[in-house]
């Protein structure tokens, strides 16, 4: 007799599509004790996939940070104006993480990339409630000039960049001022990664 398939959905319809898109699941899914589940309800929000880029430069173990408002933060009793790295969404499927990576480097940061970036890490940001998978990268930069106001306007972006020193950034993290969990995870694998990526990357 086949086994089981470990989880069934029974039904899906869209609840809400807007900015955003809010799916409702009916389901049944395997469980550990045996057996299946009694049929249950989840919304799920449909983000789709994003990607962020660390912008790091070794020989002045310093990385490119932006600001920008962000309104669930404010509505959370968060600082509006959140300390992030570059990011964005994947609007288009058929396009490469690394290269929507690239061109928010440019569009957010006024950074033109002259070495295409590594995929550090990829993970889920809300694996509970968010369909959404964030690909982390990260590229050498020379942090020399970087700077200023970017950003789309016709997307209402106003994004302030800044140039902080490795151990500047960390205090901030460490001291809450950072509060946004994919540049919170950007700065701990720089901190676990930077040694290696010191002597990828000559510093003269």
């Amino acid at each position: 007799m086949p086994k089981c398939a470990p989880i069934r959905i029974l039904r899906r319809q869209t609840a809400y599509r807007g900015y955003f898109r809010l799916d409702r699941y009916t389901l049944k899914h395997r469980l550990f004790r045996g057996g299946m589940s009694a049929a249950m309800t989840r919304e799920v929000f449909e983000r789709g996939n994003t990607v962020g880029i660390l912008l790091y430069d070794p020989r002045r173990d310093a990385l490119v940070l932006i600001e920008q408002f962000r309104l669930p933060a404010y509505l959370a009793g968060f600082a509006p104006w959140q300390i992030e790295i570059v990011a964005g969404v994947i609007e288009d499927q058929r396009e490469h993480p690394r290269a929507v990576a690239v061109r928010e480097a440019h569009e957010e940061a006024g950074v033109v990339l002259t070495a295409p970036p590594f995929l550090a890490q990829k993970f889920m940001t809300s694996p509970g409630g968010s369909t959404e998978t964030f690909n982390l990268y990260c590229a050498r930069v020379d942090t020399r000039g970087i700077g200023g106001i970017h950003g789309l306007p016709d997307e209402h972006e106003d994004i302030r960049v800044t140039v902080k020193s490795f151990d500047a950034a960390m205090r901030l993290a460490l001291a809450g001022r950072i509060q946004n969990g994919p540049t919170l995870l950007a700065l701990y694998w720089l901190a676990a990664n930077r040694a290696r990526l010191r002597r990828r990357w000559p510093r003269a």
